[in-house]
């Protein structure tokens, strides 16, 4: 990797607001280079649409900047498309695409050419639909680097919000919820927290999988015979977990002053709470990657893609986060 830290940038869906919010991020200058892996034409259009005047830089990974690009400018390495782009129409030809701006933003990082990625929102389901199996960045970029397992963390603010489950119906969580799993999903958010974020000693807060954590048993035994001794486990390995706790009430500031961030049991345990806070300010991290790779919190809005009434706060605070990992990486 060069002196200076180069980032990625995926504008994720064509179709969607994610070419604009990196056409709009350009009009100011970023501390570091960031290199949008997108199309070059698809680019200028949108800007043409938006009345930006963006200049885009042409590089590659044999011709990567030493400086940030000045305000009003944006280095792109051009990415072919497969068919031409209208902001808010999906188009099932383009699935490929953004594959490929994936695969080549993160296959950057893993050689060394980048310090870390940054992805704004894809659609799921057009990819799907174009016959290729995908069920998110996460997933995808778990493949690409080999790592079995990693973990969904979304912070805003003071607030982090590790899963140990995703994306699964209610009606499977708690079968998914076993002692290896919370085991390898909390070592990781515990190493991540130290060595992505530079915290040496993270208290973490555990989540409850019931009501009232079960309320001894009465209302549910996997806090019994599940989570408490996998928990005792990790303390005796080190770790400053607190828990479990009924979560209608660790999430308030009494638990959440002296606190580095709080595993959940479930996706809609942990994320509503974040959300309310901190929406289109907070920032997606996935950790257990052996790459930095951050991303906004919010989809593609279609019906946004084009007309400039958009806000850059979630993207803006995703590239902060992932300056902050890089640096916080370094130091260690």
């Amino acid at each position: 990797m060069s002196a200076t830290p180069l980032f990625a940038l995926t504008p994720g869906e064509p179709a969607g607001i994610g070419p604009d919010l990196c056409l709009l991020l350009a009009r100011d200058t970023q501390p570091y280079p960031l290199i949008a892996i997108a199309n070059r034409e698809l680019l200028a259009e949108r800007a043409a649409q938006l009345a930006l005047d963006i200049r885009l830089i042409d590089v590659d990974l044999a011709h990567l900047p030493d400086q940030p690009a000045p305000a009003g400018s944006l280095y792109v390495w051009n990415t072919p498309l497969a068919a031409p782009v209208q902001a808010g129409q999906l188009d099932r030809r383009n699935a490929a695409y953004v594959l490929e701006t994936l695969t080549r933003a993160g296959q950057g990082c893993i050689d060394g050419h980048f310090a870390g990625m940054i992805t704004a929102p894809v659609h799921k389901g057009v990819i799907n639909d174009a016959g290729i199996s995908f069920s998110g960045h996460t997933e995808f970029l778990a493949e690409l680097t080999g790592t079995p397992q990693v973990v969904m963390m979304l912070a805003t603010g003071d607030l982090r919000v590790a899963l140990v489950t995703t994306h699964l119906p209610l009606k499977d969580v708690a079968a998914a919820i076993t002692p290896e799993r919370l085991r390898r999903v909390t070592r990781i958010l515990h190493a991540d927290l130290r060595d992505k974020f530079g915290i040496a000693e993270p208290r973490i807060l555990v989540c409850g999988l019931n009501p009232h954590a079960g309320e001894g048993g009465h209302l549910g035994r996997e806090e019994i015979d599940v989570i408490e001794p996998t928990l005792d486990q990790l303390r005796a390995e080190g770790m400053q977990l607190i828990g479990p706790l009924p979560a209608d009430t660790l999430f308030t500031p009494k638990h959440l002053q002296h606190c580095d961030a709080v595993l959940a049991m479930y996706h809609d345990q942990g994320l509503p709470v974040l959300k309310y806070k901190g929406f289109g300010a907070a920032v997606n991290v996935t950790l257990g990657l052996p790459i930095i790779r951050t991303s906004v919190d919010h989809g593609t809005a279609l019906d946004l893609a084009g007309n400039g009434k958009i806000d850059t706060g979630s993207l803006q605070v995703a590239l902060e986060t992932a300056y902050a990992m890089t640096a916080s990486r370094t130091r260690r």
